[in-house]
């Protein structure tokens, strides 16, 4: 079984990659026809082109353009705004469910919630530091005409996330991509509700949570592996037709920061939280973790690596049993540190490109959504761009260049969440040693063993 969930991801890396190199070839080709036609005085040949493929159609005076590159993009973004409420809803409830008994698991789940806190935290203090860093320097910012001006709610006082948490209306909170914290807020009071009655009383609500779940997935994988790949060759090759080389550049800065941050959290950042929280040896741990980290990143697919990652934690690492059978499947929903690090300087990027200001006030409310969405995001490909587009959402960041720097993201995100997986997938293992170690159910004997 985990062979089949390997050969779809690795042909989707594969398809990814083909659009990645198609889109860019398409549309620099198209970038130089552009500036070719309008440097020589046909600019109305160009604008027959532009009316056919890349013309929004919602804009005054598109009424007769056909826009089909328009079209493809806006129908796949659409297409994962749809599944933004019902994935985060029951992701998230269903994460919280999976702590059932508290009276007995009561303090390993303290513990287990702890680290994972701890972990996240530093990644987070990592990603937000170099990240607004780059933003200050003007390495994420990009002068594009036609823009609309800044758009969203980022002049609104960022302790209004906070009144907004709590919904008036469930009706409201469910029919508003805006309002992610309302749902994970919602989310969370059902998972700890179902827990208080208990299995019997809530079986049927659990079902129902999970095949709701199960469709989630499913609708998901289907956008991402089958419409993806050709969305993302039209995004960007209007991207690059529409607004020439100049998103580029901040692309490969984005790029470059967030490879440079998960290889450090990595290989520095793990090993040292493994000998502070442990007290056990950083080398041989990413030594014997590293397996798990190359089938995490060449499946991209944190529910695929779960298996290795639970044989490697109990049989190479020492972690009792009782440890990695809760820590590792609930740190497969809900601890996403590399996903939390992408998503985080992908917003400041963002925030960059379309133009937007960015105060520390700000920083922390996307650090805070980064944070809780990231624990709504499905085991599986190519979901941590749906949640990172929550992100935005949340914050307000919407006009066109956000639109237009989030579809570059889709396209070039690829081999950034191939990376983010493993990241992920060794961030469980981390905790599970850290709380086997303090409840005295690690084995360094065998942790040591070569």
């Amino acid at each position: 079984m985990e062979k089949q969930k390997t050969r779809p991801a690795a042909s989707l890396a594969k398809k990814m990659g083909i659009s990645l190199v198609c889109g860019l070839a398409v549309g620099l080709l198209l970038l130089l026809l552009r500036e070719s036609l309008t440097g020589s005085g046909q600019g109305q040949a160009w604008k027959v082109v532009n009316d056919l493929l890349f013309q929004d159609i919602t804009a005054e005076g598109a009424e007769s353009a056909l826009g089909i590159f328009y079209l493809i993009g806006q129908l796949f973004i659409r297409s994962l705004q749809l599944i933004i409420v019902p994935m985060i809803f029951t992701s998230i409830t269903l994460a919280i469910g999976q702590i059932s008994d508290t009276r007995t698991l009561g303090r390993i789940s303290a513990k287990t919630l702890i680290w994972f806190l701890i972990c996240s935290f530093f990644a987070l203090i990592l990603a937000c530091t170099v990240g607004s860093a780059l933003y200050n320097m003007g390495l994420f910012t990009t002068r594009v005409e036609g823009l609309s001006g800044n758009a969203g709610s980022t002049g609104s006082n960022p302790l209004a996330v906070i009144l907004n948490m709590v919904p008036a209306n469930i009706v409201t909170a469910f029919g508003s991509n805006t309002a992610v914290l309302a749902v994970v807020f919602l989310a969370v009071c059902l998972g700890l509700s179902m827990n208080a009655l208990g299995q019997e009383k809530t079986a049927t609500l659990r079902r129902l949570v999970q095949e709701l779940n199960d469709v989630v997935v499913v609708f998901l994988n289907y956008v991402v592996n089958k419409f993806g790949p050709i969305a993302i060759f039209v995004l960007l090759a209007r991207t690059f037709a529409t607004y020439g080389i100049d998103y580029l550049k901040p692309a490969v800065a984005y790029v470059v920061t967030v490879v440079i941050l998960l290889l450090l959290y990595l290989i520095v950042g793990y090993p040292l939280i493994v000998a502070v929280g442990a007290g056990k040896n950083p080398v041989t741990f990413l030594k014997k973790i590293s397996k798990v980290a190359v089938f995490g990143f060449s499946t991209s697919s944190s529910a695929a690596a779960l298996p290795l990652n639970y044989k490697t934690c109990t049989e190479d690492l020492g972690v009792d049993d009782t440890i990695a059978s809760f820590v590792l499947p609930l740190g497969m929903t809900i601890n996403m540190n590399g996903t939390a690090i992408m998503q985080v300087v992908a917003t400041v990027f963002i925030a960059g490109c379309a133009g937007y200001p960015l105060s520390l006030a700000q920083l922390i409310v996307i650090a805070l959504l980064a944070l809780i969405a990231s624990a709504g995001t499905p085991a599986a490909p190519g979901a941590g761009a749906i949640v990172l587009f929550t992100i935005l959402s949340g914050v307000g960041f919407v006009n066109e260049g956000a639109l237009l720097a989030y579809s570059l993201i889709l396209a070039i995100n690829r081999p950034i969440e191939m990376l983010v997986t493993a990241l992920n997938v060794v961030g469980d293992a981390v905790t599970g040693i850290c709380v086997a170690k303090s409840e005295g159910l690690l084995d360094g004997e065998r942790y040591d063993r070569q």
